[in-house]
């Protein structure tokens, strides 16, 4: 018998019970607590399924079927013919949320899409140091440098202008990141001098207004119900902020979680045997990584780098980390991308090989290094420790001391973006169908600059293969460069690619209306509870 089940009992109790009002809406069992409560200062998959669908919407969305782009905020859009001028109508029916600290006393306009996006670009904006004046997806795909202006034409109507075209900008104003902002809450939050609130003590428009929330314990929403869409199902939401996952678990069999983010891959089986729970099951734009800072020597070194991709045992990971849920990585990018190379030589597993380029490199007698672990499971790597103890094995094979190191999901991420780091295992989920969002966001100078950048890698020849090709729309032209951009970096490895892993989601049996995103994030407003 599984030990998850055996303990049951016992770890359900190691925290108390939500109150029994809770129980009128839904609880979603989640790995660790948010860094903020604005979308646009993280990258974390973390944070981004706490807020971004529950709290915010964006001008547009991405259909989870066809990947295609969707109106929302905005009803129609125009693109001028050089591709450098984009025009959004919006709807006139959409209404903030009214909170305890807050009072809307108009519905969205432009000039809360200006004020979004201008906090992002504008060094002079008020808002734009708070939270430490970092927009990480959007410094990496140089928004800053991209928008030349947004202004409101009119009440209903917000204007961008580009500094040149960009084949992936209107993929980029439909990600998660993109939420829209409400100006007037911003002007009052500046009167009153409480400039910090605005990312602490949000007002969105989305399906749920939020309430509470207790650190490393819970978030609470409430349904909004001015809603411009049909109002959410459940009258609360709640996070339990969970990051044990067996105790995730046991929360689900004892019906005080009714949705589980990302159950043990080892115990699938198990669970999919219970006639109380779902295990719901897609394909997702991901991949997980090994990423080795470029920055540091050895790592500046590319032999080194291949050298250590080389003593990598892939399929014992996918086996032991994965269990066979995964298919193996050649590319960042998924073979279910358009942009995707199919000729990439796939990095062998090759001991003797890995020693003859450390010896070419100068460490005959390897070196020491560390390895970064996320504390979390995350959708591309449910099990980090895991992979990074085959690892320390599979590198002690051709010389390298590997030490594995890990601290508190925040604290680690922290660190991570100041680059205290020799490597990591870490990995990255599809926010919109766009082949740019595997290379901006990861690899690019920018994300470099922002610490976002995992490889701490910032090369000339990359960024300009990817550049080039969000100056054309045409998507032949565009896949020859990201075929070209794949093939460097296979050769440069600033990371080992490891695998695109399956998503899964344990619900209980008695919740419909919820299901996986591929493009990442979670709506959960549709759930109904089938109450018998």
């Amino acid at each position: 018998m599984s030990l998850l089940v055996c303990s049951i009992s016992l770890l359900s109790g190691c925290k108390p019970p939500l109150p029994d009002t809770v129980r009128s809406g839904l609880v979603y069992c989640s790995e660790g607590s948010p860094e903020t409560f604005n979308p646009q200062l993280v990258t974390s998959g973390t944070t981004i399924d706490a807020i971004s669908q529950q709290l915010y919407d964006r001008l547009l969305e991405i259909d989870a079927d066809t990947g295609e782009l969707v109106p929302a905020l905005a009803k129609s859009w125009q693109v001028s013919a050089d591709g450098k001028t984009y025009l959004f109508t919006l709807r006139d029916d959409v209404q903030f949320h009214q909170t305890e600290y807050f009072s809307p006393s108009r519905p969205l306009q432009a000039e809360d899409v200006v004020f979004t996006f201008n906090r992002i670009m504008q060094r002079n904006h008020p808002f734009h140091r708070q939270g430490g004046g970092n927009y990480p997806f959007f410094q990496s795909v140089d928004w800053a440098d991209l928008v030349d202006s947004v202004t409101a034409d009119t009440p209903h109507q917000v204007r961008f202008k580009l500094s040149r075209p960009d084949s992936s900008f209107l993929s980029n104003i439909a990600t998660d990141f993109a939420a829209i902002l409400s100006a007037e809450y911003g002007a009052l939050l500046v009167k009153s001098g409480q400039l910090s609130r605005m990312d602490s003590h949000p007002i969105g428009t989305g399906p749920f207004r939020f309430k509470e929330y207790q650190k490393d314990v819970l978030i609470r929403y409430y349904r909004h119900r001015n809603y411009w869409r049909e109002p959410a199902k459940p009258e609360q939401l709640v996070f339990d902020i969970v990051p044990n996952n067996a105790r995730r678990m046991a929360k689900l069999f004892t019906h005080e979680c009714d949705v589980v983010a990302f159950p043990r891959v080892a115990e699938l089986g198990l669970i999919s045997k219970r006639p109380d729970v779902d295990v719901q099951e897609s394909t997702s734009m991901n991949i997980g990584f090994w990423a080795f800072n470029t920055a540091k020597p050895p790592f500046d070194q590319v032999k080194v780098r291949q050298a250590l991709a080389h003593a990598i045992n892939r399929d014992a990971i996918l086996q032991a980390v994965y269990f066979g849920h995964a298919t193996a990585a050649d590319s960042v990018l998924p073979p279910t991308s358009w942009a995707y190379n199919p000729n990439l030589a796939v990095q062998q597993y090759d001991p003797v090989k890995a020693k003859a380029l450390l010896t070419e490199a100068g460490y005959p007698d390897g070196f020491s290094m560390d390895i970064w672990a996320m504390p979390v499971q995350r959708l591309y790597n449910p099990n980090a420790l895991k992979m990074a103890e085959l690892m320390q094995a599979d590198l002690a094979q051709i010389g390298v001391r590997a030490s594995i190191v890990s601290y508190e999901w925040n604290s680690f991420r922290r660190k991570l973006g100041s680059y205290e780091h020799d490597s990591v295992l870490i990995g990255w989920s599809a926010d919109n169908a766009d082949p740019d969002n595997f290379f901006r966001p990861l690899l690019s100078c920018s994300a470099a600059l922002t610490g976002s950048n995992r490889a701490n890698w910032c090369d000339e020849t990359f960024d300009n293969l990817i550049s080039q090709a969000l100056l054309t729309a045409d998507q032949k032209q565009r896949r020859s460069y990201y075929m070209a951009a794949q093939q460097y970096l296979a050769e440069q490895m600033p990371l080992l690619s490891i695998a695109h892993s399956q998503r899964f989601q344990a619900i209980s049996s008695d919740i419909k209306g919820v299901r996986i995103n591929p493009y990442g994030g979670i709506a959960l407003a549709n759930a109904v509870k089938d109450v018998k």
